[in-house]
């Protein structure tokens, strides 16, 4: 599968960390230039993808909600 285009502003590059598998979602830990970028996925989608610590990603970022906290 190649990626030719998408509507995504917030992309980033990276490789995998981490992953914490789960017995139905995992935790992936994605290194990018800008930090740690954390998604939750299926663990289905995991083995589908074949994901691995060292795997060359995209990071697709989309929020519909941002929270705010005193610090």
């Amino acid at each position: 599968m190649a990626i030719q285009s998408i509507n995504a502003r917030n992309q980033f590059r990276g490789k995998i960390k981490e992953i914490i598998i789960g017995s139905v979602v995992s935790e992936v830990d994605i290194d990018t230039p800008a930090g740690i970028v954390t998604s939750v996925i299926t663990t289905r989608s995991v083995h589908e993808l074949d994901l691995q610590v060292g795997t060359e990603v995209l990071a697709f970022v989309k929020a519909t909600e941002v929270s705010v906290a005193k610090l």
